[in-house]
């Protein structure tokens, strides 16, 4: 049977608001265009696969701006997670398996209420 781990419920707030960035991030980053900056458009077929790109218009100072602030949050967040005093009660060896059920524990969750 797999370990149990008791997460406090700040790290796991944490890691909550982690995933919630890193999804909003991620999407914001799909939505823009694919250079920061004004390029033009160009076609590569000279490697092992083609590669085209249409001109850029780059992104606006706000969408910068949007970016660096998520970018910035995602960091702090990271940073509380990984070197929570949480850790320091896990053994060693164990801080593996902790972590990925830390990162998976809303999908646990959301499993065990199905079953329900």
């Amino acid at each position: 049977m797999a370990t149990t781990y008791e997460f406090p419920s700040d790290l796991l707030a944490c890691q909550e608001e982690l995933h919630q960035v890193r999804a909003e991030l991620s999407a914001l980053l799909k939505r823009l265009p694919w250079s920061v900056e004004p390029m033009d458009g160009f076609s590569d077929d000279t490697g092992w696969r083609k590669v085209e790109r249409p001109a850029s218009p780059g992104w606006s100072e706000d969408e910068q701006a949007e970016v660096e602030k998520l970018r910035r949050r995602e960091h702090e967040l990271a940073v509380f997670v990984s070197t929570h005093r949480f850790w320091a009660e896990v053994a060693a060896g164990d801080r593996v398996e902790a972590r990925t059920r830390l990162k998976h524990v809303r999908e646990e969750t959301a499993r065990e209420e199905q079953r329900e």
